[in-house]
């Protein structure tokens, strides 16, 4: 799903896939919110981002975080209500959708 800066983004980073996917499963239940992509950033660090309008994204993160560090470890979260344009660049590299 490419993000292109119109909506909020929202990120949760943890150690381990498991708490990464349980995250984004709670994230997406919780709210309407739609998972941009995901990276792998090394040492076991996964990060999740998703977008929506500012309040979904607060409580898909919110409630995405607390499940994360209910089964492993949550190591940051946070939301960005507006991004600027150019983030979409950053945020789309590993888009979910891609081929």
């Amino acid at each position: 799903m490419e993000y292109v800066g119109e909506e909020a983004l929202g990120l949760i980073e943890t150690r381990g896939m498991v708490p990464a996917i349980e995250a984004a499963d709670v994230m997406c239940k919780t709210a309407d919110v739609t998972i941009v992509s995901y990276e792998n950033m090394g040492s076991g660090l996964v990060t999740v981002m998703i977008k929506g309008d500012v309040a979904a994204v607060r409580s898909a993160v919110e409630t995405g975080a607390a499940a994360a560090a209910a089964i492993g470890e949550l190591t940051a979260s946070h939301v960005m209500p507006r991004p600027i344009r150019r983030v979409g660049k950053i945020v789309s590299r590993h888009d979910i959708d891609a081929q």
